[in-house]
């Protein structure tokens, strides 16, 4: 039997499709709600906005994540293959500016992204059972001035454990994992829902005016235009996430109905829990006591204290912690199909093309998926990666409008397209607002995030001339 095994050529297998429409929109929620719906109100609040102007600043942020939605759901009619974003730009563009695109998910944002959440996650954990510090007397030892590789050794390794038994989860089956993330997210919505109830029975009409309510006054122009961006990047870091399901195309039942559904419906139930979940904390707490509570502090915490008295803040820690698991499983999951895909097309390393013949899933792009994030976990580096990989992913996101309007204007596309041609058209158009506002404001994080992701040419060329080109699976 291992005889036969062995003569098997894995890079011809195809992933195996199980995953329904129900999974497929649960994949959607569940990749976007994290953390940033519990704590992004608090640099929001500081801004010196007021509740309708953060309300606003939620609702234009989610109509532009949905413009992008309905882009992505056109695409999704491309193709049956799996890759989603990278696929998209691949087939509308070429191999060479979708290896960009992978390569920026790989290095920065996707890896970038299971590390950072695989540490929030253990921080939670640690909140509620301290993880012991073995190495605390190496903490202060640093490498290159500003990496802390022994800084928090306990719960850095809490974090890597944690992040290998989850890529084990996903070695062992994609039903297996998207069933824990049915479960875990359903545990996310029923607790938002409950901070939404609870905030709003608990509504005090005294806090319906505070300082920070009147600050908005003194604010105008192009002041008031940078703050109102500066507010909507917070919100868009909750967003964000939407198009990683479609990395999964491949595994989804009947994808060209199906995920265009379930993208569309994922955003726009996640858009209507963001609001009134934020509408409940403004209602509940003044927005100067929001200000206040400090970046670094969880408003929803504070939230569910005053609803459930001390034991709110256990019931929001196990919430994070349960929340934080499941974006993790679903960002294991994801970014492993896209580098798988890239594999396939010769520009990432070969053996990512192999799908194990038992259970039908990318083994070795989930192994080096893990490998590069927990290097990232130890290191510490993954908030300054995700954080200058903003300006980044948002001008992907507009190529693969651009791409929408390509392919139907080259006819690849022919049926009709849900919001065609409006959507594309917005959302190009206020993202690269976006964009050049971030450019303005952050140059430095946004220069330095063009670099990084240029850094990956010679790397193009070195997978194009060492690799072996791997005929893809047909679908």
């Amino acid at each position: 039997m291992t005889e036969k095994t062995e003569r098997i050529d894995e890079t011809q297998i195809p992933l195996k499709r199980v995953l329904g429409l129900f999974t497929a929109i649960l994949l959607v929620a569940g990749n976007m709600i994290g953390t940033g719906v519990f704590k992004k109100i608090v640099p929001m609040a500081a801004t010196g906005l007021n509740e309708q102007y953060i309300l606003l600043a939620w609702i234009v942020a989610g109509c532009i994540t949905i413009f992008g939605a309905f882009s992505i759901a056109g695409l999704a009619q491309l193709t049956t293959a799996s890759g989603g974003a990278y696929e998209y730009l691949r087939i509308c563009y070429g191999n060479f500016i979708a290896y960009l695109l992978g390569w920026t998910i790989f290095v920065i944002v996707g890896s970038g992204s299971i590390a950072a959440v695989g540490f929030i996650f253990s921080q939670s954990v640690n909140s509620l059972v301290t993880i012991p510090d073995p190495l605390h007397q190496w903490s202060d030892l640093a490498v290159a001035h500003d990496i802390y590789p022994f800084a928090y050794s306990g719960v850095k390794i809490f974090s890597v454990i944690t992040i290998a038994l989850l890529t084990w989860t996903n070695f062992r089956g994609v039903r297996k994992s998207t069933i824990m993330n049915n479960i875990i997210t359903s545990a996310k919505i029923l607790g938002i829902l409950f901070l939404i109830l609870g905030g709003l029975i608990s509504i005090n009409p005294s806090f319906h005016q505070s300082p920070a309510n009147i600050h908005i006054q003194n604010i105008q122009g192009v002041s008031f235009i940078s703050i109102f961006f500066g507010a909507m990047l917070s919100a868009f870091w909750a967003y964000d996430g939407f198009v990683n399901a479609a990395a999964v195309t491949g595994e989804i039942k009947n994808p060209k109905r199906n995920l265009p559904i379930a993208i569309i419906t994922g955003v726009g139930f996640v858009m209507v829990l963001y609001v009134l979940v934020n509408y409940s904390f403004m209602k509940l707490v003044p927005l100067n006591q929001l200000a206040a509570l400090g970046e670094n502090k969880i408003a929803a915490t504070e939230i569910a204290r005053i609803i459930l008295g001390s034991k709110g803040s256990i019931f929001i820690s196990l919430l994070i912690m349960v929340s934080t698991f499941g974006t993790l499983n679903v960002l294991i999951l994801v970014y492993s199909r896209l580098y798988y895909r890239m594999a396939q097309e010769n520009v990432f390393f070969a053996s990512a093309a192999k799908v194990h013949p038992v259970y039908r899933t990318p083994h070795y792009a989930l192994l080096y998926s893990m490998i590069w994030s927990c290097i990232l976990v130890i290191s510490g580096t993954y908030d300054i990666l995700t954080n200058i990989s903003v300006f980044n992913a948002f001008a992907f996101y507009t190529l693969l409008a651009f791409g929408l309007i390509k392919a139907k204007r080259k006819k690849i596309l022919t049926g009709k397209i849900p919001g065609y041609p409006v959507a594309p058209i917005l959302f190009i158009l206020l993202t690269l607002v976006f964009l050049v506002n971030t450019l303005i404001t952050n140059p430095k994080q946004s220069i330095t995030g063009i670099v990084l992701t240029l850094i990956g040419i010679p790397f193009y060329y070195l997978f194009r001339n060492r690799n072996s080109k791997i005929k893809p699976v047909e679908f």
